[in-house]
């Protein structure tokens, strides 16, 4: 059966997953809460902890802002300690971008309290649900990687932070 002959997607059904994506995306922003950064400050470093040193226009181009932007998260992340900012050698007016140990500490601490999240909630299904809903939701994330078009995306969570606020509303949260 091709994806044309499938049923389409009912509202219950769709309903269902929108309201699990607003709980995915609420448990992902509360392991954001209480840093000592904002949230574009964090996207900054989990982009340079996925990517490693990079230069400031290639974190901007993954993250769907302007170089000016880039520049001014990387400031504040230099002057709090958690970004280190480099030029190339070769080309001076290249700025590149690095994490230091307290950059990757935050990272590190938002990760493992957003994996604790989500383990103390999937732990809430029996092992056959959990099993289930992981093989649907890779499955699903294959396909859709491949079938829906979005132009000037990147894998990379919330990208555009412009975009933010109407996001978080769209969503209830």
């Amino acid at each position: 059966m091709g994806t044309q002959d499938r049923p389409q997607t009912s509202e219950q059904e769709l309903a269902a997953f929108e309201i699990a994506t607003q709980d995915l995306v609420g448990l992902a922003l509360s392991s954001v809460e209480q840093l000592e950064v904002s949230l574009p400050q964090f996207r900054l470093l989990l982009t340079l902890q996925r990517r490693g040193c990079s230069t400031s226009s290639d974190c901007a181009k993954a993250l769907g802002v302007g170089n000016s932007s880039i520049i001014r998260l990387a400031d504040r992340l230099r002057a709090s300690g958690h970004l280190a900012r480099g030029s190339d050698p070769a080309h001076r007016s290249v700025v590149t971008l690095e994490l230091t140990a307290a950059g990757r500490q935050i990272v590190q601490q938002v990760t493992e309290r957003r994996r604790q999240d989500l383990k103390a909630a999937l732990d809430l299904l029996e092992p056959a649900e959990r099993a289930a809903c992981a093989a649907i939701l890779d499955k699903q994330h294959h396909m859709a990687g491949h079938s829906i078009s979005r132009p000037n995306s990147s894998h990379l969570p919330l990208q555009n932070p412009s975009r933010q606020a109407s996001l978080l509303l769209a969503m209830h949260i």
